[in-house]
């Protein structure tokens, strides 16, 4: 990841915003039509500044706080899990259960599914990788966001097309990719730990 172009591709690919269309979609399917629109943009833009409050500062506050950037891997696999857990087997309250007005906030659009962990850890990777480029990574993650943010603000559209039967087959299939997704970050956090801590 030594070049802004290498950089922007990686944290597409991380965001994974074709991955996340079924997520709002089943988040969104019972907000007004017009709401919905803001709503996911309210959305992106959190997670937009959550990205860049961990580019240029996530390193030194895991410092500060003795946490490694592992911790961020297992805990957002653990957030993970239980979403598509909820997502497999539905609550009659919904995936997030009682929120206020039937709208998301923060949790989880923003965060965990567009500031992801895997692209947290990106962000301060390319920190690490070469503190002294911040505006080129500063461009490749305003870069990947709005390509992100541009197919994100035409999942409503989608919601048309599919219908409540396929939203209901999208989410159900998205819910077992989330689990494997969440398992193999869990164990690459886990594996990372044990390999740290054996080399300490």
């Amino acid at each position: 990841m030594d070049t802004v172009l290498s950089a922007f591709i990686t944290l597409v690919l991380v965001m994974d915003p074709l991955g996340n269309v079924p997520i709002f979609l089943s988040v969104l399917k019972d907000v007004e039509g017009r709401r919905r629109y803001w709503v996911i943009f309210r959305e992106l833009l959190i997670a937009l500044g959550v990205l860049l409050l961990f580019l240029y500062g996530g390193s030194a506050a895991l410092e500060a706080m003795g946490l490694r950037q592992e911790s961020i891997s297992i805990g957002g696999a653990i957030i993970l899990f239980l979403i598509a857990i909820r997502m497999i087997f539905p609550s009659p309250y919904g995936l997030l259960g009682d929120t206020p007005d039937g709208e998301p906030f923060i949790v989880p659009l923003a965060i965990p599914a567009v500031a992801g962990p895997s692209s947290l850890a990106i962000a301060m990777l390319m920190v690490n990788t070469d503190p002294t480029r911040m505006l080129d990574w500063t461009v490749a993650l305003i870069g990947a966001w709005a390509v992100s943010a541009g197919i994100l603000m035409t999942s409503p559209l989608l919601l048309k097309a599919l219908g409540n039967r396929g939203l209901m087959a999208m989410e159900r299939l998205m819910g077992m990719i989330l689990v494997i997704i969440a398992v193999q970050m869990f164990f690459e956090g886990v594996s990372t730990s044990l390999h740290l801590q054996g080399l300490s």
